[in-house]
């Protein structure tokens, strides 16, 4: 039977469904009509977030491919990286606050909310990233929590 980790790193391939599910509505305006452009793509934004959501229940512990270990094994491109997640997720999270706040028009708004969800799995991700630099970097020594 799997522990808590195994369960969640398995609920973490919800995210490919979310994922294609984005796409799906990414290309939906282009061979269905135009007719539906700004809630598709509010749906997009909403699906994309949820599955960056989904995506940061794997395992910190395990590296997905050979460039991410070398980036998060290496202190300063780890730090690099973090820096460019962290700022990228402020500046989605303030234009959808913005956006959703300071506009008086509903299709903007729609797409505000949508933007935000996003920032809030940007933000799920980042705390992923951030675990991934502590348990891959080569210049801290780790210590066992057991020991």
């Amino acid at each position: 039977m799997p522990g808590a980790r195994q369960f969640f790193h398995y609920v973490s391939y919800l995210q490919y469904p979310l994922m294609l599910l984005a796409m799906f509505f990414s290309v939906k305006p282009i061979i269905f009509g135009f007719d539906t452009i700004w809630a598709d793509y509010n749906k997009l934004l909403v699906f994309m977030g949820l599955g960056i959501s989904f995506s940061t229940l794997q395992d910190t512990q395990k590296t997905q491919n050979k460039l991410s270990k070398r980036v998060w094994e290496n202190p300063r491109w780890g730090k690099i990286a973090l820096l460019v997640m962290s700022l990228t997720t402020f500046w989605v999270l303030a234009f959808g606050m913005f956006g959703y706040f300071a506009s008086e028009n509903d299709i903007i708004k729609e797409l505000a909310f949508g933007v935000i969800v996003l920032g809030i799995g940007l933000i799920g991700m980042l705390k992923a990233a951030i675990e991934m630099f502590e348990n891959h970097r080569k210049d801290k020594q780790r210590i066992p929590m057991n020991e």
